[in-house]
């Protein structure tokens, strides 16, 4: 379940940075409105999933989501240069975003040795 929630705030990662693209500065309304309520899910969600896991590999994987999604988005939908290179780049960001997710984290705050000062 904690690894789902990282899942969902990369992609809300990717929200917020196409929002800010968006926004032209926060001149516009409704971008700036999205990319708030893009970034508070995003970080809200992230932090939600820190309870179970370790921060390192989540987020590799929450900024690893977030920039292939946006990178994508771009590509497909704002006019982003495509290019070989990129497509390779994006994909080994995916390929060691799942490596991460795979290498092991605590699923339960239980399997891992009390953090300093906690206990």
């Amino acid at each position: 379940m904690a690894w789902l929630l990282v899942i969902v705030a990369g992609l809300f990662e990717t929200g917020f940075a196409v929002s800010l693209k968006l926004s032209d500065g926060f001149t516009r309304p409704w971008p700036t409105i999205g990319f708030c309520v893009f970034a508070l899910a995003s970080f809200g969600l992230l932090t939600l999933s820190l309870k179970k896991l370790d921060v390192g590999p989540a987020y590799a994987v929450w900024t690893g989501i977030g920039a292939s999604g946006t990178a994508i988005y771009g590509m497909a939908f704002l006019g982003d240069l495509v290019s070989a290179l990129k497509i390779v780049s994006i994909t080994l960001v995916i390929i060691g975003v799942i490596g991460l997710q795979l290498s092991g984290s605590a699923s339960e705050p239980g399997d891992r040795p009390p953090r300093p000062g906690s206990g």
